[in-house]
C-alpha cells in the first residue's frame, strides 16, 4: 500500500475507533444532542415573544441557523476532551508503534466529530420543523447551506483538536464548549446586532459566527445573502489552515 493510502486507511480505523468510543460514552453525547434543543426551545417559547427580529418570520425561523452552530461547537467540543484523553492515557503512544500517523490519529478525532454534528444536526432540524420552521430553499441553496455548515464544523473541530492538544486535562479541554458558546451569543444569533449596544457592534459584525449564520439564514429562507457566503468560507479556511498547522507542530512537541 502506498503511504497516501496506508495513511487514509489508518485514519478511517482512527475514525471508526473514536465513533464507537463515543458510543460508550453516552451521557456525554446525549447531553451534546439535547441541550441545543433545550436551548432552541426556551429561546422560541420563552423569550421568542418578547424579540422582535423585523424580518417577518417566526421566530423560530430566525433562531435555528444560530443554533445549529451550537450544535458544532458543543459537538466539537467532546473532540478536545478525546484527544485530551489520548494524550493522557498513553494510547497514542501505542499507536505511533504501529506506525500510525499524527495526522491519521488526529483526522479520526475530527471525522467523528463531523459525524456527530451531523446526527446533531438533523436532530435540531427536526425538532425545528415541529415546532413551525418552514425553509424553503432552492436545491442549490440548500446543497450550498450544507456545504458551508459542513466547513464550519470540519474547521471548528481542527481547531477543538488544538485545544486539546493545548490543555493539561480532559476537564480544561471541554472548556471549549463554553468558547463557542460565548461566540453565538454577540452575533446575530438570537438577536439582531442592531439592538445591542453600539459597543458590541464591531466585534459581533466582525467575528466568524456571524457571516455564517447570516448566510445560512438567508440560503434556508431563501433571502438575499450578498457577499456573507464567501466572508464565511473565508473564515472557516482561515480557521482550518491554522489549525492544521497548530495541531502538527503541537502533536509532535506533545508526544516527543
Amino acid at each position: 500500500m502506498s503511504p497516501a493510502g496506508r495513511a487514509l486507511n489508518n485514519s478511517l480505523v482512527m475514525t471508526a475507533r473514536s465513533i464507537r468510543l463515543s458510543t460508550r460514552n453516552v451521557d456525554a453525547v446525549f447531553t451534546s444532542l439535547m441541550l441545543p434543543v433545550m436551548l432552541m426551545l426556551i429561546f422560541v417559547y420563552l423569550f421568542g415573544g418578547a424579540i422582535r427580529t423585523g424580518t417577518g418570520e417566526p421566530y423560530v425561523s430566525y433562531v435555528v441557523p444560530g443554533v445549529l452552530l451550537l450544535c458544532a461547537g458543543f459537538g466539537s467540543s467532546g473532540t478536545a476532551v478525546s484527544v485530551n484523553e489520548d494524550l493522557k492515557g498513553g494510547i497514542i503512544d501505542r499507536l505511533r508503534s504501529l506506525d500510525v500517523g499524527g495526522a491519521s490519529i488526529l483526522a479520526g478525532h475530527v471525522a467523528a466529530s463531523t459525524v456527530r454534528n451531523a446526527v446533531s444536526t438533523v436532530l435540531v432540524l427536526g425538532v425545528a420543523l415541529l415546532i413551525g420552521f418552514r425553509p424553503s430553499p432552492t436545491l442549490p441553496a440548500a446543497l450550498a447551506a450544507a456545504g458551508l455548515l459542513l466547513a464550519f464544523i470540519v474547521a471548528i473541530s481542527w481547531l477543538a483538536a488544538v485545544v486539546g492538544l493545548l490543555t493539561k486535562s480532559p476537564e480544561a479541554a471541554g472548556s471549549f464548549s463554553f468558547f463557542m458558546m460565548f461566540l453565538t451569543y454577540p452575533s446575530s444569533t438570537f438577536a439582531p446586532i442592531d439592538t445591542m449596544p453600539t459597543w458590541i457592534h464591531a466585534f459581533a459584525y466582525n467575528q466568524p459566527v456571524t457571516p455564517v449564520i447570516e448566510s445560512l439564514r438567508g440560503l434556508l429562507l431563501g433571502e438575499p445573502v450578498g457577499s456573507d457566503p464567501w466572508v464565511a468560507l473565508a473564515w472557516c479556511a482561515g480557521i482550518l489552515l491554522g489549525a492544521l498547522g497548530l495541531s502538527g507542530r503541537l502533536f509532535r512537541r506533545r508526544t516527543a
